[in-house]
């Protein structure tokens, strides 16, 4: 194949785009981008490293064409270029369940063991709204929420849960949800919630993916909501 051939130069950036996924850390990046804009120092918090490789991993999945940025002030703010990289990384996941042997025994061994309930597609969460017979929780932190969330959603983070549980009505089905297909925030509040006789069911994925279904999300807090 010619070095400048166009089949050879798209190869060469498929490669780099999948040369960006190699790395748990920019996975875990892609997952916190996926609920809202985020600051490069929020994100080396959330990571759990240094401002340095925080940026080294931001400028490489910024070179793949997966993240952009622009500068407010001193800070410099990140965002997934567009749902397409949720699409993305919701085939990742997919592909690594059904060939990679170590996934499935994970999925196997803890997420189907935490919940064996089949969890509830948006399609159907949509259906059941009209009727006006869930309640959806978002058990994500205060700060995911307030970036944007599934309308009528009420917020209680994970580690809050057990202590507000007179804030969810009792004669509804609970469907929680939180980051993503990966994510173990809603496999707990469904297990919480069913322990004290609540019945509840997972939302297929999280947030992001719902968001990038097209499906209709809003901002703010519930202050700024009513």
């Amino acid at each position: 194949m010619p070095e400048n051939s166009p089949k050879k130069i798209a190869f060469d950036k498929f490669a780099q785009v999948a040369s960006a996924l190699g790395s748990s850390k920019r996975l875990e990046l892609l997952e916190h981008l996926a609920q809202g804009e985020r600051s490069i120092d929020v994100l080396a918090q959330l990571l759990g490293s240094t401002l340095a490789n925080t940026s080294q991993h931001l400028k490489c999945l910024r070179a793949a064409g997966l993240v952009s940025s622009s500068k407010v002030g001193k800070y410099v703010f990140c965002r997934l270029s567009g749902d397409s990289v949720i699409d993305l990384i919701s085939v990742l996941q997919r592909t690594s369940e059904e060939h990679v042997a170590e996934v499935k025994e994970i999925v196997s061994s803890y997420f189907n063991k935490c919940d064996k309930m089949e969890s509830l597609s948006r399609q159907q969460l949509i259906e059941r709204l009209k009727g006006g017979t869930v309640t959806i929780l978002d058990v994500r932190p205060e700060d995911e929420f307030n970036m944007a969330h599934i309308p009528g959603a009420i917020n209680i983070p994970i580690k809050q849960l057990s202590a507000r549980l007179s804030e969810i009505p009792d004669e509804q089905e609970v469907i929680a949800y939180c980051r993503g297909a990966y994510c173990v925030f809603a496999y707990e509040a469904v297990l919480l919630l069913r322990k004290k006789g609540i019945k509840a069911r997972r939302l297929e994925d999280g947030y992001p993916e719902w968001k990038a279904d097209g499906f209709p999300t809003v901002s703010g807090t519930p202050e700024q909501l009513a």
